[in-house]
């Protein structure tokens, strides 16, 4: 993917409690012309951010085991705003709930290359803005 313009940049959330995950996240989506919406460590951080960019989210990349705290509800909120999202896990022990085998994961460690096919996926998804 080429660097985009501002107004044509993917909006992207990161969810990861890991400060070097989300430092790498960040890096590599800068090289892929996107723009991270926030970063957050914690589903209550999490949420807060979905909130204050609901209508501009594009896609978000998402650790299943924040410290001990499952990301569902995270992912529930993305889901009921349309957002496309994928798991970001290193931890198999907790494994995926069965409720969300639709979603895309990519293991840790990861390459450029699995983040680059997840924001393909993120930007065929895009959602149109409603015309009022």
């Amino acid at each position: 993917m080429n660097a985009a313009s501002a107004g044509d940049r993917l909006s992207i959330l990161v969810v990861d409690d890991e400060t070097m995950i989300v430092m790498l996240l960040e890096d590599m989506l800068a090289d892929l012309g996107c723009t991270v919406a926030g970063s957050a460590g914690s589903v209550a951080q999490s949420l807060a951010v979905i909130q204050r960019n609901e209508l501009t989210l594009d896609g978000a990349f998402l650790d299943i085991n924040l410290r001990g705290e499952l990301v569902y509800p995270v992912a529930d909120a993305l889901k009921a705003r349309g957002v496309p999202f994928v798991f970001v896990t290193g931890n198999t022990v907790y494994g995926i709930d069965p409720g969300y085998a639709g979603v895309p994961a990519l293991p840790k460690p990861f390459g450029p290359h699995a983040i680059e096919q997840a924001v393909k996926l993120f930007a065929e998804r895009r959602r149109v803005p409603a015309i009022v």
